[in-house]
């Protein structure tokens, strides 16, 4: 008995990198969903939602395993359900579809060793963050609502008239990055890599071997403290020194350069079935 496409649902507004990955997922014999108005319905069939292709009787062949880890749980009617999209979209959606969401612990930029960061970052409230006396970067851990940017003083952030207080955002030393790398990781290897920027501003290439090998040695250190599925960005300055830049869910994340393929993968595995999850990545659901 041949088993129903998985599905890819992904929101309005395609990026050019989601645009890529739908591609990529088509290839593959995914069945794409996406959302045709802001409002999120309720179910994938209703009105709202358009299917590429139309009907599951035009879903094309059955997709392969890859990147989904061990056998996966599935959504109505035997249909294992993925989502690419970002935070405010997932967290309304995945929930209603079984899908579990995959991210990195909200303080772990700031628990890894100096070594590895090249700076120092604290994990705080925002309340906290408000006392800040001098210029630091500050953005909030797995989303964006804090902005991620360098802010003068504590007194530039967002207020408690706009913010609870008690929110944990990342504090960190400024830190200028000479070239910038995104890396895919899936069960504790880099799987797929490219460059995204140089000198702050957006420049897409491939990913030199440093920054892959700088990638191996995060692994090495904290790859038990990250979920089997998940983007680290990396960056070299310009004295040559490599550091960890952030953690991004990989199911939120573009995939700017890397192979769209093996990017995908990565995707699948960290929004998938709830019922299909690893012991090891119970742990690191949103």
């Amino acid at each position: 008995m041949t088993r129903p496409p998985r599905t890819l649902v992904l929101p309005p507004r395609l990026t050019a990198s989601a645009r890529t990955l739908r591609a990529a997922a088509l290839r593959r014999g995914l069945r794409i969903v996406e959302a045709t108005a802001s409002a999120v319905p309720e179910g994938l069939g209703g009105p709202g939602w358009a299917g590429w292709p139309e009907g599951p009787e035009r879903a094309g062949p059955t997709a392969s395993t890859a990147g989904t880890g061990g056998t996966g749980g599935e959504g109505g009617e035997g249909q294992a359900v993925h989502l690419h999209a970002g935070p405010s979209f997932a967290d309304v959606v995945a929930p209603a579809l079984g899908i579990a969401l995959l991210e990195a612990p909200a303080d772990w930029l700031a628990r890894l060793p100096r070594a590895l960061t090249r700076r120092e970052v604290r994990a705080m409230p925002i309340d906290e963050a408000y006392r800040l006396r001098r210029p630091a970067f500050v953005k909030s851990p797995n989303d964006k609502s804090i902005s991620a940017l360098v802010y003068a003083d504590g007194s530039r952030l967002p207020g408690p008239d706009a913010v609870d207080p008690a929110t944990v955002v990342l504090v960190s030393d400024v830190m200028t990055f000479a070239v910038e790398y995104r890396l895919h990781l899936l069960d504790g290897a880099v799987h797929a890599a490219g460059q995204y920027a140089e000198s702050g501003r957006l420049r897409l290439g491939p990913a030199e071997g440093d920054a892959l090998a700088f990638g191996r040695e995060v692994l090495a250190a904290a790859g038990e403290t990250l979920p089997s599925a998940i983007v680290v960005d990396v960056g070299r300055d310009d004295e040559g020194r490599w550091a960890v830049i952030e953690a991004n869910a990989a199911w939120a994340s573009g995939c700017y350069s890397a192979d769209p393929d093996r990017s995908l993968d990565t995707v699948l595995r960290a929004a998938g079935p709830a019922t299909g999850l690893s012991p090891h990545d119970r742990g690191f659901v949103r």
